[in-house]
């Protein structure tokens, strides 16, 4: 990787060559700040370069079938539903939707187990850690005080000798790294590479929505391990399925039950000598036989109500969805007994009866007496149909792929279908893609692109061959978003307040540069079939190519002008200030187009 000067950005260099070294002088900070002001200010208001205007009857001329669209041109239409319902258009893919029909990529995206995904599966290959057992990775990974400990050498030495299985001498093959951050990396790797490649598209966005709404921090206790399995067998399958399935599947995950503390929550009598047996009325599950000894039972352990707040604040009701601090007692005290067995071996599920109270409960009004491990089904039962889950699932869908304020008759439908279908997501998005306010000229633009989603639409949008994804999921960092890294049980934030900061966007503007200037480690980008190779004569004609590439031809006045007066700035290009500009570098042209408000948002 070039060097590159990060910090004295005001510093004067000279640079023979932007084709040989990264240079951020005045004339990109310049650009930062367009995009700085042009992220708070620039809305939906864009002038069409070599787009037709909109038209009043697009939805009766250009889209038979029932979509709503009005206000959209068809172009605009398949680009504002690559950006929301995926990750932005790849070279190509708005002609071939345009071929088989929006209407038709629609029905295929809300039923992705019928498209065929195989092409994705041959990039993963080489990382086998996401699609491995908690088991097996605790096995593979191990803990380095417990792998130290088992070879009899200090965590010091350990680390050391793995560091040197990793760093042979010369003409070795360096063997695989067995620390367990290596499970992170292959994890995010293989999301963004999901993100890249896949053609159930809608699916990732999904994956991605639902992971940060139960969110889990991967640097908690054995998270590390978990998440794979989280992901992959809690959320994934259950995306576009029945929210109570979903909410049980995350309710029950190890992951879930480490982060939020209630694998050790207990009834606190159940420490005491003579606690009295379970009532006669709630006979011990099947659960209550472990297929391993638990630890004796021993050491004070309580209630613990973390798991209960955030089931009704995050998952469920909303922050104000008519829950008392009672209730979230009394729904801790149903999920008592909801535990893991093995922790450190094989992390499974498991109810205890004995750590269960067994006493009648009472949540949001409702008396709760089956006892055992029904007291918590029946609280996910009563959580997710009530009608104010359905608006807070539906307020958070609307947030994330309409705007960041969406309006409150499009959130009624969409709740609305939810208590209708029972909680079935694939109808909830199927109201709001059918609704007329996710076609509207005000949505149209009206997010701003996460982190995330800006290394991806970036990728995505150059075609960018990806042999090694981790330098990306390096920048998603940098840029602000480390994937798995959140803390908080809320997640990362959909809402543009959290990702409109001044070095956040200047570090979205060196990344469009380098990646688009092909020097990201391990992605491949060729602009000159996207652009033509006789664009690399002019810059005029270079950026008027890229404007038409990468953001459908619409780009604001102010955006163009700056563009203008950056594409032929000496600085920019390489070239000294007496010098006739003889060739467009592409790579930074392209770079900038991608740092525009326009491409920034979605």
């Amino acid at each position: 990787m070039p060097r590159r000067n990060r910090h004295g950005l005001n510093t004067p260099r000279r640079t023979p060559s932007l084709r040989g070294r990264f240079v951020l002088g005045a004339a990109l900070v310049l650009v930062a700040l367009l995009i700085c002001f042009g992220l708070q200010t620039f809305g939906n208001r864009v002038t069409a370069v070599e787009a037709a205007p909109p038209s009043n009857d697009a939805g009766s001329s250009r889209f038979p079938g029932k979509l709503p669209i009005s206000q959209l041109t068809e172009d605009e239409a398949i680009v504002h539903a690559l950006n929301r319902l995926g990750y932005g258009p790849q070279p190509g893919e708005v002609e071939r939707i345009k071929q088989m029909g929006l209407e038709t990529w629609i029905a295929q995206q809300l039923h992705p187990e019928k498209i065929d995904d195989s092409a994705l599966a041959a990039r993963l290959d080489n990382l086998p850690a996401p699609q491995m057992t908690a088991q097996a990775l605790l096995t593979q990974y191990p803990q380095p005080d417990a792998a130290a400990k088992r070879l009899g050498i200090t965590v010091a030495e350990y680390r050391k000798h793995i560091d040197d299985l990793a760093h042979p001498p010369q003409g070795t093959h360096p063997a695989p790294s067995a620390l367990p951050q290596e499970v992170l990396n292959e994890l995010a790797q293989s999301k963004l590479l999901r993100a890249i490649y896949s053609q159930r598209q809608l699916e990732q966005q999904l994956t991605d929505f639902w992971f940060n709404h139960f969110n889990v921090f991967a640097y908690k206790d054995l998270d590390l391990w978990l998440l794979a399995a989280y992901e992959r067998d809690a959320i994934r399958p259950h995306a576009l399925g029945k929210f109570r399935d979903l909410l049980e599947s995350t309710a029950k995950s190890p992951a879930m039950l480490f982060y939020l503390d209630n694998y050790l929550s207990a009834d606190p009598r159940a420490f005491a000598p003579k606690h009295a047996p379970p009532a006669k009325h709630a006979p011990p599950p099947k659960h209550s036989t472990p297929s391993h000894p638990l630890p004796p039972l021993g050491g004070k352990r309580g209630l613990n109500e973390n798991y209960g707040r955030e089931l009704m604040e995050l998952h469920t009701l909303g922050v104000d969805g008519g829950y008392t601090q009672q209730d979230v007692i009394e729904v801790a005290r149903c999920f008592t007994g909801w535990t893991i067995t093995d922790p450190r071996v094989n992390p499974q599920f498991y109810f205890d009866e004995r750590l269960h109270d067994p006493d009648p409960k009472r949540v949001l009004g409702k008396n709760f007496h089956a006892g055992g491990i029904k007291d918590g089904d029946q609280v996910l039962d009563l959580l997710s149909k009530n009608p104010r889950t359905a608006h807070h699932i539906s307020l958070e869908l609307a947030q994330h792929f309409v705007s960041d304020t969406p309006p409150e008759p499009l959130v009624a439908r969409m709740a609305k279908a939810y208590q209708k279908s029972n909680g079935d997501l694939r109808e909830v998005m199927r109201a709001m893609i059918y609704s007329p306010e996710f076609w509207s000229r005000e949505a149209y633009r009206a997010k701003v692109k996460t982190p995330f989603e800006l290394v991806v639409s970036s990728a995505r949008a150059l075609g960018a061959d990806v042999d090694d994804a981790m330098p990306l999921v390096g920048w998603v960092g940098r840029i602000g978003e480390p994937l798995y890294q959140y803390l908080q049980p809320t997640g990362y934030s959909d809402k543009a307040g959290a990702w409109v900061n001044t070095g956040a966007l200047l570090n979205r503007l060196n990344f469009a540069i380098t990646l688009a200037s092909n020097r990201v480690a391990g992605s491949g980008v060729q602009l000159p079939p996207l652009l033509g190779t006789e664009s690399a004569d002019d810059p005029y004609q270079a950026l008027d190519r890229a404007v038409g590439v990468f953001l459908a031809g619409q780009v604001s006045d102010a955006s163009r002008a700056t563009l203008e007066k950056e594409a032929v700035n000496p600085q920019v290009l390489g070239t000294k200030l007496a010098a006739p500009i003889r060739q467009a570098n592409l790579g930074v042209i392209t770079g900038l187009v991608l740092g525009t408000p326009e491409f920034q948002h979605k």
